[in-house]
């Protein structure tokens, strides 16, 4: 079976690692030396996306060299035969009924219903590029990485649940450095509170698992885990939530993951390969 060629996660996580923690943390110092400097801010946003592109380098490098996994990529990007259109819909939708939800469910304890409006600006900047391309080129870079290789190198040894679970405690790491980086997400997330940094990091956990249920269950179609990413940032970003919703938003995450988590036990619990086509229903 495929999945048994995915067979060096030490190597890509360690690579996966070290190459953007590099580049980000220069990137942090560059944005930190000179606020306003366009020579510095186009070093340190350079830096910031030669980070964010280095694990899809690392995983094309492991991917390139195995016929099987060449044929598999392009197999998993370009067909679309076998997703069922409750999968791409969920990808588009969830986390913005979740927001939603979120917000709904504040208002009770007395937040605003204002939050329910377009926001007028987004909540952070990205040095050169718009904030709303790295809404975009961010999780497509990502996934790209992650559910290229990342995730099915993990998912040959561990069964899903574990695969999930280690994933979203490395990713909450990994993201780290970006903290530095002078008034990026992660940065201003710092600023605003302890809750927060740690609602993000605890998110992470739900957020993971119910993207690869819905990547394993789509056949581990890559786009699908783009979608569902991309929606994510687009969705907490395009009103004014009140930080406090996506505390309530990550609480509804967590519970929608037990859900899945109990009714489909086998499907997270079953361990080594997964018969992909087995699971899709």
């Amino acid at each position: 079976m495929i999945i048994k060629q995915f067979k060096h996660p030490v190597l890509f996580y360690v690579l996966s690692t070290l190459l953007p923690w590099s580049c980000w943390f220069l990137a942090g110092y560059f944005s930190q030396v000179q606020p306003g400097s366009d020579l510095l801010t186009l070093t340190y946003s350079g830096l910031a996306f030669l980070g964010l592109i280095a694990p899809n380098i690392v995983a094309l490098l492991l991917i390139i060299p195995v016929e099987e996994l060449r044929h598999d990529l392009v197999g998993r990007f370009f067909k679309f035969n076998g997703v069922k259109l409750k999968y791409w819909l969920m990808a588009g939708f969830f986390m913005l009924g979740s927001i939603l939800a979120a917000q709904a469910i504040s208002l009770v304890f007395g937040f605003s219903v204002n939050q329910f409006k377009l926001a007028g600006s987004f909540s952070f900047t990205s040095g050169v590029f718009p904030v709303w391309f790295l809404l975009i080129a961010a999780p497509f870079l990502e996934e790209m990485a992650w559910h290229s290789y990342g995730t099915d190198c993990l998912r040959s040894r561990f069964s899903l649940f574990s695969t999930s679970m280690i994933f979203a405690l490395y990713w909450s790491i990994w993201h780290f450095p970006l903290s530095t980086i002078n008034n990026y997400y992660h940065s201003n997330l710092v600023e605003s509170g302890m809750i927060y940094s740690l609602n993000f990091m605890v998110s992470i956990f739900p957020f993971v698992m119910i993207m690869n249920w819905l990547y394993y269950k789509s056949n581990r179609n890559i786009l699908v885990a783009v979608i569902f990413h991309i929606t994510a940032g687009f969705f907490n970003e395009i009103f004014q939530t009140h930080p406090m919703s996506k505390v309530i938003q990550t609480i509804l995450l967590i519970i929608f993951s037990v859900i899945i988590l109990l009714k489909e036990k086998d499907f997270f619990f079953r361990q080594g390969q997964c018969n992909i086509q087995n699971n899709i229903n």
